[in-house]
């Protein structure tokens, strides 16, 4: 069986198995969507976000990049969170990192080339930013702990985009929550977590 066709063979055992359980499952997802989580994670394959918080379709709205990243002039991400605060009216934005991210270990290494490189840029500015407290570190221990110091620099900055300000100021019920993930043992940890521009309640 090729590839493409065993895709197709899961999706209708999965679509079976799921309305077998609910029969009304399908009829009411097609009705639309009332997430009240936006989940701003890692491209990486091994981090599927509604498995990794065992929630169903159309509970998390979801958006991915390599290294979860927020850059104030990525148009995807800005797209993404705008139409998940402004019109979905989410109550929590999660931004989650995960020890082992090979985007975080290649910022730091050797060139990739291309636009990785330029997109890694980013990453980059956060190890030299906290470069003289992880430099003494193990390889492992500074590489998971630049992946949470990346995360937590993730959360200032989506804290600091007007969408998310304008949110805060009129009221909005929105808290900016920085996770990472260990692939090792399939938990979550918080390290970071912001209910107000610059006011982080807590920090790893």
């Amino acid at each position: 069986m090729s590839p493409i066709k065993q895709i197709f063979k899961n999706n209708t055992v999965w679509a079976e198995s799921i309305k077998e359980k609910e029969p009304n499952f399908f009829t009411d997802l097609a009705k639309g969507q009332k997430p009240e989580y936006l989940w701003i994670g890692c491209s990486d394959s091994r981090v599927p976000p509604n498995q990794v918080i065992n929630l169903g379709p159309g509970e998390i709205f979801v958006h991915r990049n390599i290294a979860n990243q927020i850059i104030h002039t990525d148009m995807n991400c800005m797209s993404v969170l705008q139409y998940a605060v402004n019109h979905l009216k989410v109550k929590h934005i999660i931004i989650c990192g995960h020890y082992g991210c090979g985007g975080v270990e290649a910022s730091i290494g050797e060139k990739i080339g291309g636009v990785i490189d330029q997109w890694l840029f980013h990453v980059k500015k956060v190890f030299q930013k906290h470069k003289d407290s992880i430099d003494s570190l193990e390889n492992n221990k500074m590489l998971d702990r630049l992946c949470e110091l990346n995360v937590i620099e993730q959360v200032s900055n989506i804290s600091n985009v007007d969408i998310v300000k304008n949110a805060w100021e009129s009221g909005q019920s929105l808290t900016v929550h920085g996770l990472i993930f260990d692939l090792k043992t399939g938990l979550l940890t918080e390290l970071d977590k912001c209910t107000s521009l610059n006011e982080p309640e807590n920090r790893v």
